[in-house]
């Protein structure tokens, strides 16, 4: 079974933009690292609210992505525009379209 997380994290005021580029710019290298899917969404009433929902190979392939050097070097760059309000879920995908 596939691994899936969603989760949102809140931006200071004016730094969503900045930080969804961020988010993407590594996208492409996912697919090698395991990754399904990985869609960056914003929230249109909510200017400082990102989306993430990612479905992963497993876990374990998750995890190993966090400690990538270009995964890390993302983070520490985004970091200083978030407010420190996460929220995540972690699932077990069983089916769908696309997956």
């Amino acid at each position: 079974m596939a691994y899936g997380y969603v989760n949102s994290m809140r931006t200071r005021p004016g730094r969503r933009d900045e930080v969804v580029a961020i988010l993407l710019e590594g996208a492409d290298g996912l697919r090698a690292a395991g990754c399904h899917l990985y869609a960056v969404g914003v929230v249109d009433d909510d200017p400082d609210l990102i989306r993430v929902s990612e479905i992963w190979e497993s876990r374990e392939h998750h995890d190993r992505s966090l400690q990538l050097p270009e995964t890390k070097a993302a983070i520490a760059r985004a970091m200083p525009m978030l407010t420190g309000e996460f929220a995540s879920q972690q699932m077990t995908v069983v089916g769908g379209l696309g997956v």
